[in-house]
């Protein structure tokens, strides 16, 4: 696997492992959607509100272990340590992305 990310993602990654929430934010275009943990956020507020939620609950980092396809859809898949029950975890990212920003995330 490849581990080479598009900007907005590799923006978006180095913000959580600074556990910086406006740098999280900052890729994601308006309407955005972020599916994670059953539940959907749509848009801006949604998603800073789930941002901060999980910064504050968990602390996560994210190490990168591949990434396969390409703009407009990106899966990566990370390692995800934190302060919850069985950190690390493996997780993926399933990115979408259009007009340089990142339009859904849907983590699995």
């Amino acid at each position: 696997m490849k581990t080479e990310l598009p900007g907005p993602i590799a923006a978006y990654f180095r913000a959580v492992n600074a556990h910086d929430e406006d740098g999280m934010l900052a890729p994601f275009a308006e309407g955005a959607v972020v599916e994670d943990e059953g539940k959907s956020r749509r848009g801006r507020a949604e998603i800073r509100a789930w941002i901060e939620e999980v910064t504050a609950s968990y602390r996560p980092a994210c190490a990168i272990l591949g990434v396969t396809g390409g703009a407009p859809g990106v899966m990566v898949e990370g390692s995800v340590s934190g302060t919850f029950p069985g950190s690390p975890v493996r997780l993926r990212y399933a990115f979408q992305l259009a007009g340089g920003q990142i339009t859904r995330l849907k983590i699995s």
